[in-house]
């Protein structure tokens, strides 16, 4: 189901997805895992790094700043 709104009365519909709409939102839904695990893993690093650098928290944030 999608839902859909009329920005211009406030009237809300809902509408079955089609099988194109259905197969655009699973490429989109696994487009953003991807990006969600791309980001998890560059913060691992960072943290890895910084470790490794003795920096803490606060540190870092003093050098971003």
């Amino acid at each position: 189901m999608k839902k859909i709104i009329d920005c211009t009365t406030g009237e809300q519909t809902e509408v079955e997805l089609t099988a194109k709409d259905a197969k655009q939102q699973e490429i989109d839904e696994a487009a953003w895992l991807i990006r969600e695990a791309e980001k998890a893993e560059l913060e691992a690093k960072k943290q890895e790094i910084w470790e490794k650098l003795g920096l803490t928290a606060e540190e870092v944030a003093a050098l971003l700043a």
